[in-house]
């Protein structure tokens, strides 16, 4: 868990928020890519997934965190959201769930960074 702190904390501190200034959530997933596409034409109207546009390595080290922060945050909002919702689903059901918690995670941090307010339940541990 620790290697998983540290080398978030650095590859979000880097490549995201340390020179980055955003004016709102919709910002902050659309630069990580954690924010879903539309293809509108006529009658046809279809999900295309996450759109992948922006940083890579923040995607990625987003959504281990947010692997980590369900086994290790239960008591958190996001959590408890998750598992209302995915956690009895299938896997392709919980792989699309945890890209919500990705992004709803970093949109949490880059409050908690902004304003100093904590995630909604979250426990933080010194050390």
């Amino acid at each position: 868990m620790t290697t998983v702190g540290i080398v978030c904390a650095w590859v979000l501190t880097r490549e995201f928020f340390g020179w980055r200034k955003f004016k709102n959530r919709r910002q902050v997933g659309s630069l990580a890519g954690l924010v879903p596409t539309h293809y509108q034409s006529g009658e046809t109207n279809v999900e295309q997934g996450i759109s992948k546009a922006g940083v890579v390595q923040v995607r990625q080290v987003a959504i281990e965190l947010a692997w980590c922060w369900l086994r290790y945050q239960q008591r958190s909002k996001i959590t408890i959201w998750y598992n209302e919702r995915f956690a009895k689903s299938g896997k392709k059901a919980r792989k699309v769930g945890i890209v919500a918690v990705a992004r709803k995670l970093l949109v949490d941090l880059w409050r908690y960074l902004e304003t100093g307010v904590l995630p909604e339940g979250a426990i933080l541990k010194a050390g």
